[in-house]
């Protein structure tokens, strides 16, 4: 039976090869009543709809509404839908088959799994009951940049990314029709990680600020005595260039900096592999992904003011941990198989969820976090009270939220932007969608917004107030679907009273300009 199945995926691989040939060939697209024919290359079918690129563009067709002529023309009875992913390693070696296999089951489909090369999965799903295949699912292993590069030449129809994004991908993607990639319905957070320090379990030191991180980087620090360690020079362990979680390190630390990074730094071609580098060496410090963490040292985040914060689940979901690393799926604006969007739609749902935790990594399914477990929040809020937010101003503050539970999903806006970070824009979304499933009927929701110290606190509370409404009206919009008359929605300014992260630095304003969803 394995021998058999085994020829019957190669032949389908072989028809496949053979398709991708034939569909450079044209083909003719007729009406019924031959008034209406449409002549060019067939770029795809999707099992409902053609996509064909003619004189005048790139067309979809209603497969139900013409005949195809050409050797192109898929079979329409024994259509098997066909998808590629492209881009990160890490998230396609685990995550992206987990959630498959996870999306398969549900369906009742067959997988089998193969690797026709080192940097090449192929899952391909069998409907047993019918015996049928249905989908044929690629993933290339490759990284962020080849991923993008891949959907660019059409030879993939998802990216995988550790990163947002680049604005030049962004236009190049423009002017190849596929869409502005930033759109909610192109970009989507799929689960989340975070970038963190790591050292040997018996080094001392057991936390770091993000400007001294960034001065190692660019070689202003050489020395552990420099963070309270012994005297030995740091040995700096980093991902290769192409791979997302260093561009997270660019993108966070080296380019706030202004500098380039010093010479030496050690690149390894994996987590792994540098996880296992920086365990094996007393005096290494690495930067990585939280979830390859493994059993080295995590290094807490901290500031002059003496907070400090860890890459836990609760912090990686709220976006309290400031280098936080979103993994995405990025779509064109195109049509995929059904098979396709059925999948897209499951990486919502409450089981891929629990296959995103089972991966090591941070889901994004709402919790509701009480007063008390939220750490040292409101102690820290306290102990940096002076005369812009004093005593009275914290106990109004508690009287408000005491009796209510904070959402983990929190928003966020870019450096030096009224704009919604990534996670943020997809945090609308989540929200949205509970909303429309009716998950706070009878509800009361305050959006609570915070500002960060710079300034007075008088135009730091209207400030605050102002991006707590920005964010509620872009969570009504979004909700299109809901009965809003079934809960209670409210906004309100809380400014400077509620700091998360020192305000000594960019990453710490940053981090305390939010907003947050409190539930009663």
């Amino acid at each position: 039976m394995v021998i058999l199945r085994a020829a019957v995926c190669a032949a389908l691989f072989l028809i496949s090869a053979m398709v991708q040939t034939v569909l450079a060939q044209d083909v003719t697209l007729t009406s019924p009543d031959g008034t209406v024919e449409i002549s060019g290359d067939l770029l795809g079918f999707d099992g409902e709809f053609y996509r064909v690129q003619t004189l005048y563009g790139e067309l979809t067709v209603d497969g139900s509404g013409v005949l195809c002529d050409g050797p192109a023309c898929p079979n329409l009875t024994d259509y098997v839908a066909r998808l590629t992913f492209s881009g990160s390693e890490t998230m396609g070696r685990l995550l992206v088959p987990a959630l498959i296999q996870a999306f398969a089951d549900r369906q009742g489909y067959r997988v089998t799994r193969t690797q026709p090369n080192t940097n090449e999965l192929v899952l391909t799903l069998e409907d047993a009951a019918n015996a049928r295949f249905v989908g044929v699912l690629t993933i290339l292993l490759a990284n962020t940049d080849q991923g993008f590069t891949d959907l660019l030449a059409n030879d993939a129809d998802i990216v995988m990314a550790q990163r947002e994004m680049r604005p030049r991908e962004r236009s190049d993607a423009m002017l190849a029709g596929l869409g502005d990639m930033q759109d909610a319905r192109r970009g989507r957070v799929l689960a989340l990680d975070g970038l963190v320090p790591v050292v040997a379990q018996d080094n001392p030191v057991a936390k770091i600020s993000t400007p001294k991180l960034a001065a190692i980087l660019t070689g202003r620090i050489t020395n552990w005595s420099d963070l309270g360690g012994p005297d030995a020079p740091i040995t700096l362990h980093l991902r290769n260039e192409s791979a997302g979680i260093w561009q997270v390190v660019v993108d966070r630390l080296l380019r706030p900096a202004g500098g380039t990074l010093t010479e030496g730094a050690l690149r390894h071609i994996s987590d792994q592999a540098l996880g296992k580098a920086v365990a094996q060496d007393p005096f290494g410090l690495g930067l990585i992904s939280a979830s390859a963490a493994g059993a080295n040292k995590t290094l807490g985040l901290t500031g002059a003011c003496g907070f400090s914060l860890l890459a836990d689940r609760l912090s990686l979901k709220t976006e309290d941990y400031p280098l936080s690393a979103p993994m995405f799926l990025y779509l064109p604006a195109r049509r995929l198989p059904k098979l396709g969007r059925d999948f897209i739609r499951f990486t919502r749902s409450d089981a891929a969820q629990l296959v995103i935790r089972r991966a090591g990594l941070t889901d994004q399914a709402p919790e509701e976090i009480a007063i008390r477990d939220q750490g040292d929040r409101f102690a820290n809020a306290i102990a940096q009270a002076g005369p812009e937010v004093g005593l009275k101003a914290l106990q109004t503050m508690v009287s408000d939220l005491s009796d209510r539970k904070r959402l983990s999903l929190s928003f966020r806006f870019e450096a030096g932007s009224a704009r919604l970070d990534a996670q943020s824009r997809s945090n609308v979304a989540l929200l949205a969608q509970a909303l429309e499933a009716g998950q706070y009927d009878a509800r009361d929701l305050l959006f609570a917004g915070f500002s960060d110290g710079n300034g007075g606190a008088a135009a730091n509370q209207r400030i605050a107030e102002k991006r707590a409404g920005a964010v509620l009206l872009a969570v009504k919009q979004a909700a299109e679907t809901a009965n809003l008359e079934q809960l209670t929605l409210n906004a309100r300014g809380f400014g400077e009273a509620l700091p998360m992260a020192c305000d000594d630095s960019a990453w710490g304003r940053q981090v305390n300009r939010r907003v947050e969803v409190w539930v009663h």
